[in-house]
């Protein structure tokens, strides 16, 4: 049994060996061990390619103003670990974590030895959560965020009071399918029967297979653009204003504290579920709770200005959908800066179009690396896109930062950009820069 938070946190990233493993057998094989604990708590589903994060840090945070006390389960986590399992944005603490873990691990060791394999890193964690929902601190409510997909992910084993899916876009396909509808109908998977299902989704033939599941599933959908809109939308220096149209009223003029049109997106469908499970759950959400809610929501690494002057900002744009998002708030938002851009990138991604992407946004483009099993050299992302003058590489991205911030001129912006797993490693060291300069 471990005695420390390090031997806990070793064992468990020591799971990491066995990869991804989709299917529930195992994580069902665990919850029944430890007495059902996934049947004890009230959750809400989120799935989806992009905006997941975002959309649960909105409805965690419309539930936190209403008085709830909500749990989150999510990743990949930004600063430590343990903020995967939280409460109130709180995560849970090292002794807590150090219990979970003695919790499961003579169970993870049981099933080793099993046909059916042993947990990988992302079963144990989220078998984790559950148990610590249900048995060591009880919440109202959970958010789940999925980790990959939804059909197969290890969060798929909830029933929950609502489902959400935020959106489709092309990333992992070597694990989800290559084409919207096939991705869609991996995200679909997480429509329980009956169970309402509310989504930001645009593209028709993946919309298809999300209506198509919610007919087979007799589950009511909540469609972006049909059921609730958005209009009068404005960019504010920092974030975003919009009115809310649903079956159930209106709300004029909320504001988010999240900068880009595409958390417009995944606030309105925070907002629906609010208004869901006011209507439905008898959750008691008024208003000002969702107003007060999303202008307190925050979630690090999404278009996130660490310094206004010099102007320095991150974004976890790690899939071609996050980078068109990322260019188009450039293009809106300082059209009249020179942009300076800090990227790394793992290298299962597409990069091509991302690359492309990024070097018509940017005056100046940058490649770098980080100390990460999956991630691409700087190397690679150079011979990616087109051979022009205003790229170049930064073997030490220490290095060029600390050069960089110290340089940027009144008129020049710096974003740093790519993987979350590298912008969680580059933000203190950017902040410690920033700090001395």
């Amino acid at each position: 049994m471990f005695d420390t938070y390090e031997q806990a946190i070793e064992w468990i990233h020591a799971r990491l060996r066995l990869g991804i493993k989709p299917g529930l057998s195992r994580m069902e094989w665990i919850l029944e061990r430890l007495d059902h604990p996934e049947r004890r708590v009230k959750t809400i589903h989120i799935g989806g390619t992009n905006g997941k994060g975002s959309t649960v840090t909105f409805l965690r945070s419309i539930l936190q103003a209403a008085g709830y006390r909500v749990g989150t389960f999510t990743s990949p986590y930004f600063e430590q670990f343990n903020e995967r399992i939280s409460i109130n944005g709180q995560p849970i603490n090292d002794q807590e974590l150090i219990e979970l873990t003695n919790v499961i691990k003579p169970l993870a060791d049981e099933l080793d030895q099993t046909e059916l394999g042993g947990p990988t890193e992302f079963e144990v964690i989220t078998a984790m959560s559950l148990y610590y929902f249900a048995k060591m601190s009880p919440v109202d409510v959970v958010i789940y965020e999925v980790g990959l997909g939804g059909r197969f992910d290890s969060t798929n084993v909830i029933h929950p009071l609502l489902s959400i899916i935020t959106s489709i876009g092309l990333d992992h396909t070597a694990i989800l399918g290559d084409t919207y509808e096939k991705i869609a109908f991996e995200k679909a998977g997480i429509i329980k029967n009956g169970v309402s299902v509310i989504t930001g989704v645009k593209q028709p033939e993946a919309l298809e297979v999300i209506k198509k599941k919610a007919l087979e599933r007799k589950s009511p959908m909540y469609q972006l653009g049909d059921k609730f809109s958005t209009n009068s939308i404005e960019s504010l220096e920092r974030g975003e204003q919009f009115s809310f149209y649903s079956m159930f009223g209106q709300i004029q003029k909320l504001e988010t504290s999240m900068i880009g049109s595409h958390q417009v997106d995944n606030a309105a469908c925070a907002v629906m579920a609010s208004q869901v499970l006011a209507n439905y759950y008898s959750f008691m959400i008024e208003h000002e709770h969702i107003r007060h809610g999303l202008t307190q929501a925050y979630w690090p690494g999404r278009l996130e200005i660490l310094s206004e002057n010099p102007l320095v900002l991150i974004d976890g744009a790690h899939n071609e959908e996050g980078i068109n998002a990322l260019a188009r708030e450039i293009n809106a938002r300082y059209a009249d800066k020179k942009i300076s851009i800090l990227f790394a990138a793992l290298k299962d991604k597409k990069l091509d179009k991302m690359i492309a992407t990024l070097e018509e946004a940017a005056d100046q483009l940058t490649f770098t690396t980080f100390d990460f099993p999956r991630a691409a050299s700087a190397e690679d992302l150079m011979e990616v896109g087109r051979n022009d003058g205003n790229k170049n590489i930064a073997i030490d991205y220490h290095d060029f930062l600390s050069m960089k911030i110290n340089e940027l001129n009144k008129d020049e912006i710096l974003i740093v950009t790519g993987s979350l797993y590298f912008l969680s490693e580059v933000k203190p060291f950017i902040m410690n820069v920033l700090k001395n300069k």
